[in-house]
């Protein structure tokens, strides 16, 4: 299995923990690849759109396509990120912005349509789950069919800080998610994701998509007819 784990900070707290230990317990034949932000891409989004016509136009598109070629190849991806005014991190929803085109109302990736994912979020009081739906959705969007979410207040400023029993618990909790992400299963594409890429498919067809380069896109991929990224 190759899992991608991208952690929303540089340091290694509490979040980054528990998603080591997720990687760590699934079992099997492994192959992991991290990335950290914003130490691999530090950049924000500019709103330049010069993505829309061609990914390669993004000022930022050689940093971002190492992490991005990583993520397309991977069966497994985790999802680490402090929660940070009860959200997500400022880097990982900075890297959310910068992949905007992945989602299915732009160019969505047919390999994202068989990918396993978990988004994990600490705190230290409230938040943690609020901090992991903000990825969850845009992975959604992405077209990931099985997300998984864990959100926990540790009560603590690190890993180090942790009580043994919330450690506990944690071990208890990865070990029951380990397992359901290790049974070789290939994931359901759900209800919601083939209406909304129908919806998709159905603006692109109308030309209400961003660009015409959009709609060619979809139409090369032979989606605006029966056929099916999840299919294929």
């Amino acid at each position: 299995m190759r899992i991608v784990l991208i952690h929303g900070q540089n340091h290694k707290g509490s979040s980054y923990h528990i998603g080591k230990m997720i990687a760590d317990t699934i079992s099997g034949k492994k192959e992991v690849s991290e990335f950290f932000l914003p130490r691999d891409l530090n950049h924000f989004c500019l709103g330049c759109y010069q993505c829309i016509e061609n990914d390669e136009n993004c000022p930022f598109y050689s940093e971002k396509a190492v992490i991005m070629k990583a993520v397309e190849a991977a069966d497994l991806l985790i999802f680490t990120t402090p929660t940070y005014c009860l959200r997500a991190s400022a880097p990982m929803k900075s890297f959310m912005d910068l992949t905007f085109t992945y989602w299915m109302s732009h160019r969505p990736r047919k390999s994202m349509f068989s990918k396993k994912a978990v988004v994990v979020s600490t705190a230290a009081g409230s938040g943690a789950k609020s901090a992991t739906k903000d990825v969850a959705t845009a992975l959604f969007y992405w077209g990931v069919p099985y997300i998984k979410s864990y959100g926990i207040a540790v009560q603590a400023m690190n890993w180090d800080m942790v009580s043994a029993k919330n450690k506990e618990k944690i071990q208890k909790d990865v070990a029951r998610l380990a397992k359901k992400l290790s049974n070789g299963k290939k994931p359901y594409v759900g209800i919601k994701t083939r209406f909304i890429f129908k919806m998709m498919g159905l603006m692109q067809s109308a030309g209400f998509g961003s660009s015409p380069i959009e709609k060619e896109y979809w139409e090369k991929n032979g989606w605006l007819g029966r056929k099916r990224p999840w299919n294929e």
